[in-house]
């Protein structure tokens, strides 16, 4: 038997702001309130990570959302807490065991709470985009299982109707970056964490759009000014400027998403 608690979660609890985003760690999981995001991983000690600081580490300490890490290896099998075995058929690395993935799921979702999807970051999933962040900022919070390996044993993730989702086309060596990644994307959707709910309307994928170009002080650098409208005072004719220099980045860089976005106007 091992004396190590899975479960380790962070959140406001008598925060200092001496505190290193690692030491927001508590034993009590449960904020009122707060979006709550569980992460399934084999490194608890990535998190928080990033998400640690800045705006989201911010919104962590004053309780606006909530991560709680679970701990693969203490749900691991015999003396050495084996999470993984090789490949039913044959072939190459290791996969994650559906009896330890069971056990860890089954834990975490006993401190679930309302709407709480379960997802799994995976190459092969669907990709990660700014409607799947707007749809998970507006449940009560998420479950992310982080694979290793191979992967994970696919009777898991049928028995469970896990979501696969992917961060993009492209290979990790597991899920907690993508994890990251995408909880940043999320939570900064959350009532209270921008300082300027307005921020998120006029960004990259809000609208189908990628964003305009952003300028700032000096008016000149280099020997590049900033573009006359933009100084004019017109907001008129700054939002003009903004959409068309919008349609023509998208049209130039992301032809899909330009594709898409003439459709709905057509509609």
């Amino acid at each position: 038997m091992t004396t190590e608690k899975p479960t380790k979660s962070i959140g406001r609890k008598a925060i200092r702001p001496t505190f290193k985003p690692r030491e927001l760690m508590t034993d009590k999981p449960d904020l009122a309130g707060a979006w709550k995001a569980q992460v399934i991983t084999l490194f608890p000690q990535a998190f928080p990570g990033v998400l640690g600081e800045s705006l989201t580490g911010k919104a962590l300490q004053d309780g606006l959302w909530q991560l709680e890490t679970i701990d693969l290896r203490p749900f691991g099998i015999g003396k050495h807490r084996n999470v993984d075995d090789t490949p039913a058929g044959g072939g190459a690395g290791m996969v994650l065991r559906a009896d330890v993935l069971g056990a860890a799921i089954t834990e975490a979702r006993t401190g679930a709470r309302g709407r709480m999807p379960l997802v799994y970051l995976s190459p092969r999933g669907a990709p990660f985009t700014q409607t799947m962040a707007r749809r998970l900022a507006a449940c009560d919070g998420v479950t992310m299982l982080c694979g290793r390996f191979e992967g994970v044993d696919q009777r898991v993730l049928d028995h469970f109707d896990i979501e696969e989702i992917s961060l993009g086309d492209f290979v990790l060596t597991g899920g907690e970056i993508a994890a990251q990644a995408m909880l940043d994307a999320t939570i900064r959707l959350l009532p209270g964490v921008l300082g300027n709910a307005a921020s998120t309307e006029e960004e990259s994928h809000s609208n189908g759009l990628l964003e305009h170009p952003q300028y700032t002080r000096p008016a000149s650098w280099e020997g590049h000014d900033i573009p006359t409208v933009l100084m004019s005072g017109n907001h008129g004719e700054i939002e003009k400027w903004r959409k068309a220099q919008s349609e023509a980045l998208t049209r130039a860089r992301r032809p899909d998403m330009w594709a898409a976005y003439e459709a709905r106007k057509t509609r």
